[in-house]
């Protein structure tokens, strides 16, 4: 499997990625700066992320400007053909700006930047990056955001829950649903959500900064041994 980090000015957790996926997981991984028009060899069964970051200092809103990047057409062709794309943090904040996800990321209710650990609850592995985890299975993450508080209209909270596309929740470490679990207000405590396909998956907390015991927290890697698991599994029964 090979991955493409999207890299726009600004973007500051591309270098984790590429290291997460090159040197942690063993996966070739190429970066694509924002002003290339194709995504060069990649294809199906492989994934583009949009990492974490300031795309463009976040003027006028979180991604509004990323969304208009000379890249974004490709990825958007990409994800339209069912191709794997992952939004973390600012990268979610794109996808949502692109149509590529609903709904929208706002300024936390705080209204301040927020960087600290939090607990996610898992609450569907019907998606390549949960497949390999169980049902309600919470994970400590790591979050560094002032604008992740995920909103979006009753109708659309509602086809989520319907199509079982909400990802994860911020909980207590117990699994727990309260305010005080809920780190920047975010509607129904989301913390991740993916599109009605699968294929398309956003999330505001950063897998890549638990993913090696030199951090002090592994949590995060399971998720992207489950997109492995999973292309692995998808590319095994369509050669049998």
């Amino acid at each position: 499997m090979k991955f493409g980090v999207v890299v726009f000015p600004g973007s500051n957790c591309d270098d984790d990625i590429v290291h997460v996926l090159g040197e942690v997981m063993g996966q070739e991984v190429v970066k694509i700066w924002h002003k290339e028009t194709s995504l060069g060899d990649l294809g199906e069964g492989d994934c583009i992320v949009l990492p974490g970051g300031f795309s463009y200092g976040d003027y006028l809103r979180a991604g509004a400007i990323a969304r208009f990047s000379h890249i974004m057409p490709a990825v958007m062709e990409f994800a339209q053909a069912g191709g794997y794309v992952w939004g973390i943090c600012n990268g979610f904040q794109i996808l949502c700006e692109a149509g590529l996800l609903p709904g929208v990321l706002l300024r936390n209710s705080n209204q301040k930047f927020i960087c600290k650990n939090t607990w996610l609850r898992t609450e569907s592995t019907h998606s390549p990056i949960t497949t390999s985890l169980e049902p309600g299975q919470v994970l400590k993450i790591p979050i560094a955001h002032a604008e992740g508080r995920y909103h979006a209209d009753e109708a659309t909270l509602q086809q989520l829950i319907a199509g079982d596309q909400i990802l994860f929740k911020y909980c207590t470490p117990e699994g727990e649903l309260s305010d005080d679990a809920n780190p920047n207000g975010t509607a129904l405590h989301i913390a991740g959500i993916c599109n009605s396909r699968r294929n398309v998956f956003g999330m505001m907390p950063h897998p890549e900064r638990a993913a090696e015991p030199a951090l002090g927290n592994t949590d995060g890697r399971a998720l992207f041994e489950s997109l492995l698991a999973f292309v692995g599994q998808e590319a095994g029964a369509v050669a049998g």
